[in-house]
């Protein structure tokens, strides 16, 4: 799963680390280190324009927690920021996306709880967030789908009757990674980043394009635990704090990532 990450990069780096043509940004959002369900963040994507027969690469602005068109209302994105690449293509929340609307949610890195051996004074296992980023500091490129949402509850001619979603695509975490959480993002590798965003790559072609985030060279540290309350914010939740792993791991040995 992920269900928080951090995203600092500015629109222009992003414009420039993408090659974006067609910005199509009517504002900048915030820096966040916290990026929490719902949240507005920055996609990547190819669409065709109306005059054009090619698709052309825009950077948008997106709400995190993918809105099925068909949906009543949009209180169920909230529970669609994540897809499963196991079902994605059979899902009818995701499959039409799938086919024809993916795009690149780019991120500094994401954040997952482990599970410790020390106990809440409930009774209950304490739970430890790491940040997962690439070792390199490079854009964590996570593979997205969006999709169009058309509120009902609007006039005809409201500039907001439409609300564009998102949700990130995960696969099953084994392995190093495993022991944090089971699931992890899937990333698109940089030359594999125009077969994923263009509408017309085959939907049989599309699972060959993706890789595990574990094994593109992340680094998994430990953070304060003040991430967990969404009311934070800033670069002081991705800064590494120690960490004895003999006290919480069941065996004692080796590293988490």
């Amino acid at each position: 799963m992920c269900g928080r990450y951090a995203s600092s990069r500015s629109p222009e780096d992003l414009a420039e680390e993408f090659e974006i043509l067609d910005p199509r940004l009517e504002r900048a959002i915030e820096p966040s280190w916290n990026v929490a369900p719902t949240d507005e963040v920055y996609a990547v994507m190819e669409r065709t324009p109306k005059d054009a027969d090619e698709p052309v690469r825009q950077l948008r602005v997106l709400r995190w927690g993918l809105v099925p068109s068909w949906a009543k209302d949009a209180s169920i994105g909230s529970r669609m920021i994540n897809a499963r690449m196991e079902t994605v293509a059979e899902k009818p929340a995701f499959r039409k996306a799938f086919a024809a609307r993916r795009c690149i949610l780019p991120a500094d890195g994401y954040f997952e709880w482990y599970e410790t051996q020390q106990k809440t004074a409930k009774g209950k296992q304490k739970k430890q967030p790491f940040f997962i980023t690439p070792g390199d500091g490079a854009v964590m490129v996570m593979a997205g789908l969006y999709e169009i949402w058309r509120d009902p509850s609007k006039p005809e001619d409201a500039d907001d009757r439409f609300r564009w979603t998102c949700t990130v695509l995960t696969t099953e975490a084994t392995d190093e990674l495993g022991r944090i959480h089971d699931r992890m993002p899937l990333l698109v590798a940089r030359d594999k980043r125009h077969e994923w965003l263009d509408p017309r790559t085959p939907a049989v072609d599309l699972a060959a394009l993706l890789q595990p985030a574990q094994q593109t060279g992340l680094t998994a540290y430990p953070v304060s635990t003040a991430v967990g309350n969404v009311a934070n914010n800033g670069p002081e939740l991705v800064a590494p704090i120690p960490f004895d792993e003999s006290a919480h791991d069941d065996d004692g040995q080796g590293t988490l990532l």
